[in-house]
């Protein structure tokens, strides 16, 4: 009975345990059935809309900026140097480096003592070249009168010859008076020859003192000039520069002394690209007179000069590339030689380009626009510039269309796009010209006495800084407010 009742308790434990295994499978069943069931069921995930930023592209006639760094150069500049040796016995005062003088100034005066003296004999020798000249003319007029004399004796001679020739033939006169009159004939005719050779040696006496008092005044021209060489004077009006000597300091021929300068005749030398200049030639492929602006950055004032393209260097250098050009600056403030310039050139213009961000177009010249149903569509556009942070295209194809101002990894062809510039029309219309864009903001800063103060010293003790520019930088710092943007440029230059 024992082992019946053990044999059923165990029967009755293993139907438990079936039973219960049994409804766990089940309830798992219905669990997963039930899982794949709400999954089936389930709604496709909606599309990613991404925002961006666009840009309308707009055909218009665009005049493109060539950005170059270059030197400004005075186009007259002269090395003063000296035309004799010896001690400078004058020194003008402004004889100094800055100094400005004018034209045909006397600025210095080696000691003249040497030059004067054989000026004074060359004049000797020119006075005595001119008595000997008056006196052979006096001579050949004389010996001309003896030989008109001679001539006239001779002719009396032959005409008795010829009176006496008749006589004989009439039978009345002898011949010993015809040899008589013919000796007399024979010997006027030889004082004649003698006065033509005293006449001769009269005319070569004359040409030897004509070709002495040539040399004479040859001479004196020299000692004029040698004098003249003594004292240096200014060939031009400009300003001194490199200035290197002293009074009574001894000099050499040829020695250099001084710079001189036209600061009125200025020009920039910049170097551009083979490509660069090729946008820069005319149908016959000769150079345009380009508009240039040259700007100097001085403590937050830009100085500009304007002018146009003069000449092409003519050979290109050895070990450099693209072409070097030179423009003649026409007006200009506070330039001087020496100076390095931006350069800004103005190319032919464009017509028929849209200007775009530079961040709108990828490597491979394309950009991204937006279609009717606010989708991306890829668009290859014709680059023609890049300049600064836009680049300049073809409006072909593109007029009308909105593209993708700034373009990212996310952003493809077909994406969905929310364009945030659309849903802000004053912004657009103050953009487009419709209504007047903001005014900005006031960027001027309060100082403090110290900080004031140390910016006019600084200003003060720039040495290289022109004087006008100087008075308006001094007249901004004693202003209540004062540009941040001129306080930022003159403290990172002091190190502030």
């Amino acid at each position: 009975m024992q082992f019946l009742r053990r044999s059923l308790t165990g029967l009755f434990l293993l139907s438990v345990t079936i039973g219960l295994l049994a409804y766990a499978g089940s309830i798992f069943n219905g669990a997963v059935q039930e899982r794949m069931a709400r999954e089936s069921r389930q709604r496709p995930a909606k599309e990613r809309v991404m925002a961006v930023n666009s840009v309308e592209v707009t055909a218009q006639t665009v005049v493109p900026i060539m950005t170059a760094f270059g030197q400004v150069h005075s186009r007259r500049t002269l090395e003063m140097r000296a035309s004799a040796s010896g001690r400078i016995v004058k020194l003008a005062d402004r004889f100094e480096a800055g100094a400005s003088v004018e034209a045909g100034e006397l600025l210095a005066q080696i000691d003249p003592t040497d030059a004067e003296s054989a000026l004074k004999v060359a004049r000797s020798d020119v006075s005595e070249a001119e008595v000997e000249l008056r006196d052979a003319d006096r001579n050949l007029q004389l010996i001309r009168d003896e030989l008109a004399v001679s001539q006239a004796q001779a002719d009396l001679r032959t005409q008795a010859l010829t009176r006496q020739q008749d006589l004989a033939k009439r039978g009345v006169g002898t011949e010993a008076a015809i040899e008589t009159a013919a000796l007399a004939e024979a010997s006027a005719n030889q004082a004649v020859v003698s006065r033509r050779m005293a006449e001769a040696a009269g005319e070569n006496r004359v040409d030897q003192a004509r070709s002495r008092l040539e040399r004479s005044r040859i001479a004196l021209a020299d000692a004029e000039r040698d004098l003249k060489d003594t004292e240096v004077r200014a060939a031009f009006s400009g300003t001194l520069a490199d200035v290197n000597v002293v009074e009574g300091g001894l000099l050499s021929q040829n020695e250099r002394l001084a710079t001189l300068i036209d600061p009125q005749s200025l020009e920039v030398a910049f170097r551009l690209s083979t490509t660069q200049y090729a946008r820069l030639l005319d149908e016959r492929g000769d150079l345009i007179d380009a508009p240039v602006r040259a700007t100097l950055d001085v403590l937050g004032l830009d100085l500009e000069a304007e002018g146009t393209i003069s000449r092409v260097n003519a050979s290109v250098g050895e070990g450099q590339t693209g072409r070097e050009l030179f423009a003649r600056l026409d007006r200009y403030a506070g330039f001087r030689p020496g100076d390095f310039v931006s350069v800004h050139i103005e190319e032919p213009p464009l017509s028929d380009v849209a200007v775009l961000p530079a961040t709108a177009m990828d490597a491979g010249n394309t950009v991204l626009s937006i279609t009717e149903d606010d989708r991306l569509a890829v668009q290859e556009v014709d680059l023609l510039r890049r300049q600064g942070d836009d680049v300049i295209v073809a409006a072909a194809g593109l007029e009308g269309l909105r593209v993708v101002a700034e373009r990212s990894p996310l952003l493809g062809s077909g994406i969905l796009v929310r364009d945030l510039t659309a849903e802000r029309p004053p912004l657009m219309a103050a953009q487009s010209g419709d209504a007047p864009a903001p005014a900005p903001a006031d960027d001027t800063i309060e100082l403090a006495p110290e900080r004031r103060a140390a910016l006019i010293a600084a200003v003060e003790a720039n040495k290289r800084m022109p004087a006008d520019v100087k008075e308006r930088i001094l007249a901004q710092l004693s202003q209540e407010r004062v540009s941040a943007r001129v306080v930022e440029r003159i403290e990172s230059r002091m190190g502030g």
